[in-house]
């Protein structure tokens, strides 16, 4: 793999995780707009929020249809109408992107950083996630849970990104996430990793080889 002498010295490529990296955690306000959107009784967030994360990972590894995770989580199969308002709320809130990490992309995408993205994400947002411009014009490619049939930490989840950056040594591949299990499934792969906690200075340091 050739590599622009401004590039990171000892890194030949980037895999990033999209969900508290580049995408920000949704809001507050966001989870009860989902909330109602689902006719869940406005008291019980908390019990919503259960029903999505118990449903969600097989939702992300394409197990289930958008029809079927919604059904799985209300209880019954909710009409067109409103499995298009459910999914269209869903999409919003993951859709939101932090300006810094981005900021910091876009510098290493210019000093010739192959940049890869891995995300646990259903279908339907892997297609939102891939027609943004950030995705088009930053990553080299992006590898979804739902089309690979796997979640992180799976290790056949990273091998498949592992392999399109052509790189020889994993030592010379950063992997960033803000889920320490997926670092730790990574660093087991050989994979440099950044437990990435929100903290800019730590993604500056570890892509653009500036001081943290």
């Amino acid at each position: 793999m050739t590599r622009t002498t401004s590039a990171h010295p000892g890194l030949d490529a980037a895999i990033l995780d999209y969900n508290g990296v580049l995408g920000r955690q949704p809001r507050h306000g966001q989870w009860q707009h989902l909330a109602r959107t689902a006719n869940w009784p406005e008291q019980d967030l908390a019990g919503f929020q259960d029903a999505v994360w118990s449903a969600r990972p097989a939702y992300d590894a394409g197990q289930l249809s958008d029809m079927a995770y919604w059904a799985k989580i209300l209880g019954a199969h909710p009409g067109p109408r409103l499995l298009r308002q459910l999914r269209d709320a869903d999409t919003d809130m993951w859709t939101t992107t932090d300006d810094r990490v981005l900021a910091v992309l876009e510098r290493a995408h210019q000093n010739g950083m192959p940049l890869f993205l891995l995300s646990n994400a259903p279908a339907y947002l892997s297609d939102v996630l891939d027609a943004t411009d950030w995705c088009r014009r930053l990553m080299t490619r992006a590898f979804y849970s739902a089309r690979l049939q796997t979640n992180k930490p799976d290790p056949a989840a990273y091998r498949h990104a592992m392999a399109a950056t052509g790189a020889r040594d994993p030592r010379q591949v950063l992997f960033v996430d803000d889920r320490a299990e997926n670092c730790q499934a990574a660093e087991r792969l050989g994979l440099r990793t950044l437990h990435y906690t929100g903290r800019i200075a730590d993604l500056e340091a570890a892509l653009l080889n500036t001081p943290g």
